[in-house]
């Protein structure tokens, strides 16, 4: 398969996946997992058609890695970035002392002032390195890469939890713990 069809199948996954399953009339469960065999069949009716073989490719060469299957292979889901309401399952965990959120400079101002905030998605999401966050921030323009204080978070009782593709999330981040490079 190649580079433009991965993409354009891997950007349909996370659409249905992570927002819309009732584009394709897919079932996800609570947790988010969709059965394989109902996704393949219901995906080859719209522009994007994929085999088992060609899904299991992304799964395993995407380098965000975004989905995520069961062992045995006939369920799949998205690692994070829904905007639907699921249960990933997610166990509380102690953060680093600092963690990491690209953005771009026309959002610090809000930023500044209302902190980050999750909006349409479950979590606020966050990078363990500076580079990660980069990437992020660049898909919004020139990126800012802006530091947040974590451990002095998690200290005051504010949750974090590690996704399945080692995105860090949480609720909202208060302006209080947010710095500028």
């Amino acid at each position: 398969m190649n580079e433009i069809e991965n993409k354009k199948i891997s950007k349909f996954l996370s659409y249905v996946l992570r927002h819309h399953p009732d584009l394709i009339h897919l079932q996800l469960d609570e947790n988010g997992w969709a059965n394989v065999d109902e996704l393949i069949t219901k995906s080859t009716g719209h522009s994007v058609g994929f085999t088992f073989e060609e899904l299991d490719e992304i799964v395993q060469t995407n380098n965000k890695k975004r989905f995520a299957f069961n062992e045995d292979k006939t369920m799949i889901r998205a690692s994070q970035g829904h905007s639907i309401d699921i249960n990933l399952a997610l166990i509380p965990q102690q953060p680093p002392e600092f963690l990491y959120h690209g953005t771009a400079q026309s959002n610090l101002d809000s930023i500044f002032d209302k902190g980050i905030e999750k909006r349409n998605r479950q979590h606020v999401h966050l990078s363990a390195d500076k580079e990660t966050a980069t990437k992020v921030g660049m898909r919004h323009g020139k990126p800012i890469i802006l530091t947040i204080k974590t451990g002095e978070m998690f200290e005051n009782g504010i949750h974090f939890y590690l996704s399945d593709n080692d995105v860090w999330l949480t609720d909202f981040v208060d302006a209080k713990y947010i710095s500028k490079e």
